[in-house]
């Protein structure tokens, strides 16, 4: 299966003031030398659409299509309304009311929907490696690397037991790999570095169930993460989990620029990456886009939410406001089933599934529920029924 990607600009991932790809790769097995300089604000403006990935064969994969600055420290009189929020930049623009409707989930930058199964029982995925400039936020663009065009990749879908046989086409300028967390399997054999206009395949059974991350395995792992280069692939279990209405699958990272996007592109700050201080946080790779194109559900219905946190560093929080998660597959597991719980750790490099149901028509807001990450953009909205209205979070 071949997986065609769309992007609106499309380049070498590493140009301009970001580091070349070359340079990250030759240096990737020790210290990358320097800083590249801090990006100045961060980006909420604009329309422009982060290009949707859509495949070329059917079933098995889906559409693919930060830091502010602290407040300031607490005053020992009442602050004004605004104390403290100067700084915030256009990000405060996450904590906006968002308006119910406003956007169709269409149109959102990544179709978060579960694609079916594939047919039959051995799945041959082909995934072309492009180095793409993607839009990360509104009027945000972006030098990444990635799996057939965008970031996340395309998830992949396949049943307990299945045979994957993954074939790597290197269109990119650097080596890249890809290490899948649901294959056992030896990676000195299979997560090998492919040079750049070659090819490699390698097959695993899919023995355990659950969702799990697969990324480039390409020294410095965090670069290659950082630069856009993971996704998810879902295990369904032999025993099928009970029927859910709605499947999402929302993948959790961060970005690292070092500008602001807007003028030119922006690439990898490895200084920032290295200190954990990302200017975007996301859902499938876009800030807010879920906020803008809400996902939707009706009264009563069983949504099942496929959360991987594919990092590269953050862990995620995840919770749903105003309901709790009636179930928390943890992992691979379909028996250690965790239920009524109201935050769920998701590790990095971790996925986990859970259903959930809304008692009643309104907005949801859907986040890690560690605040920092929602300030930068991993913020997204649920709107169940006709609701009217807004929420902010």
């Amino acid at each position: 299966m071949e997986m065609a990607m769309k992007t609106r600009e499309r380049g070498r991932s590493m140009a301009g003031p970001a580091l070349t790809g070359a340079a990250i790769f030759l240096i990737g097995t020790g210290a990358l030398a320097g800083a590249i300089a801090w990006g100045s604000s961060q980006g909420d403006g604009g329309t422009a659409r982060a290009a949707a990935a859509k495949t070329a064969v059917a079933a098995t994969t889906a559409q693919p299509a930060a830091e502010a600055t602290a407040p300031a420290a607490a005053a020992t009189t009442a602050p004004a309304a605004d104390a403290g929020m100067a700084d915030m930049g256009d990000h405060t623009s996450y904590h906006a009311p968002a308006k119910a409707g406003q956007g169709s989930l269409d149109d959102a930058p990544y179709d978060p929907r579960v694609p079916p199964v594939g047919p039959g029982t051995v799945h041959d995925v082909t995934i072309a490696l492009e180095d793409v400039t993607l839009e990360i936020a509104p009027g945000v663009r972006y030098h990444a690397w990635t799996f057939a065009g965008g970031a996340p990749g395309p998830t992949i879908h396949v049943r307990q037991g299945d045979t994957v046989t993954i074939t790597l086409r290197n269109d990119g300028a650097i080596p890249h790999s890809i290490d899948f967390h649901a294959a056992r399997i030896a990676p000195s054999r299979a997560f090998v570095d492919v040079k750049p206009g070659e090819s490699f395949s390698y097959s695993f059974t899919a023995t355990d169930p659950g969702v799990f991350m697969y990324h480039c395995g390409t020294p410095p792992v965090l670069a290659h993460i950082a630069n856009g280069m993971y996704g998810a692939i879902i295990v369904d279990p032999a025993k099928p989990l009970p029927k859910a209405d709605r499947e999402y699958v929302l993948v959790g990272s961060e970005w690292y620029l070092t500008n602001d996007g807007k003028a030119e592109p922006a690439g990898i700050d490895m200084q920032k990456a290295r200190h954990l201080e990302p200017d975007y946080v996301t859902w499938n790779g876009f800030a807010g886009q879920y906020k803008d194109h809400p996902l939707v559900a009706e009264k009563g219905e069983v949504v099942r939410f496929y959360v991987v946190a594919a990092g590269p560093s953050f862990d995620l929080d995840f919770h749903v406001v105003g309901t709790l998660l009636d179930k928390v597959y943890v992992d691979g597991t379909t028996t250690n089933v965790w239920r009524n719980v109201q935050t769920m750790l998701v590790p990095a490099g971790g996925g986990m599934v859970f259903d959930t149901t809304f008692a009643e028509d309104g907005l949801y807001p859907v986040v890690s529920h560690s605040f920092a990450s929602v300030d930068l953009g991993q913020v997204g909205l649920v709107r169940v029924g006709d609701a009217t209205g807004t929420m902010s979070h």
